[in-house]
């Protein structure tokens, strides 16, 4: 593993609670953040909702599966720090650990990218496992590391499209999790992603469900944002978390200083949704460890 960039400046939160999950962490629980549209709040959520989820006490690897490695940026990962990237794990030229770099925020890391990554699908497209090269190198993420390395959550940060990087996302993860815009077409998009998830589950993944969809950029003095809320939540029901993020500048402001929103302004609205669905996250695990 890197060491920690010396310019990160370690952050602090304040006592937030444990999340309190019986879960041995053998094994972590990997959630891939997809929609192929783009400026829906990926990266956005991946970035805060990873901090969020270490915030109360969590550990979390976030994977930057996007060529343009914005969740890297938005962390203040420098470009010169990323010796190893995802595009090495996913050629098999090194392990995921090798791609991890501590970020400034205590239990939260990332394997950055790199615009390699943008060629991968010529590089393995013939290959006959290129699906399934995330799943194999997470496989062993846990088993080598001791007891307080182990991480409980990966979160992949998928790329805008429904390539080969998002289907190796899908067919690694556990499940999926939506962030989904409150615009107009938000219901067409919803629609094609869920085709592909049931073709990932037939083919790649049989356990692979639908965690949940995040609302997002919500702007109440929007009347239509208001009614594509009503839409969606008509639609995929109890899938739609009862958390909804808010449009808000700081949200907006934060990467451009490489820091979540949680660091660059605690409490600011932006930073109180995303702990409200950490928060809701991980009562949805409990449901699902129980059930």
């Amino acid at each position: 593993m890197a060491d920690t960039p010396p310019s990160a400046e370690i952050v602090a939160f304040p006592d937030m609670g444990q999340a309190n999950v019986k879960r041995t962490h053998k094994h972590p629980r990997v959630l891939a953040i997809a929609n192929q549209k783009g400026g829906v709040g990926k990266t956005t959520t991946a970035i805060n909702l990873g901090t969020a989820l270490a915030a109360i006490g969590e550990r979390v690897l976030i994977i930057d599966l996007d060529p343009q490695g914005n969740a890297s940026t938005g962390l203040g990962i420098d470009r010169k720090s990323r010796q190893f990237s995802t595009y090495d794990v996913l050629i098999g030229e090194a392990t995921i650990r090798d791609s991890v770099i501590p970020t400034a925020v205590p239990r939260l890391d990332i394997a950055s990218s790199t615009m390699d990554l943008s060629g991968l699908e010529l590089e393995i497209g013939h290959a006959r496992d290129r699906a399934f090269r995330l799943r194999t190198a997470l496989a062993g993420l846990n088993s080598d590391a001791p007891d307080d390395a182990h991480y409980a959550y990966v979160l992949v940060d998928c790329p805008p499209s429904l390539n080969l990087l998002t289907v190796n996302a899908m067919a690694a993860a556990n499940a999926i999790l939506v962030p989904l815009q409150c615009e107009f077409f938000a219901l067409e998009g919803l629609s094609q992603l869920l085709k592909t998830v049931e073709q990932v589950k037939e083919t790649l993944n049989p356990d692979l469900s639908i965690h949940g969809i995040v609302l997002t950029m919500y702007d109440a003095r929007n009347n239509l944002a208001g009614q594509v809320v009503a839409d969606v939540r008509e639609f995929m029901g109890r899938k739609v978390y009862d958390t909804v993020i808010p449009r808000n500048v700081r949200v907006s402001e934060a990467p451009s200083y490489g820091k979540p929103v949680l660091v660059y302004d605690l409490k600011c609205v932006g930073s109180e949704a995303y702990l409200r669905l950490a928060t809701e996250i991980i009562q949805r695990e409990k449901e699902l460890l129980a059930s």
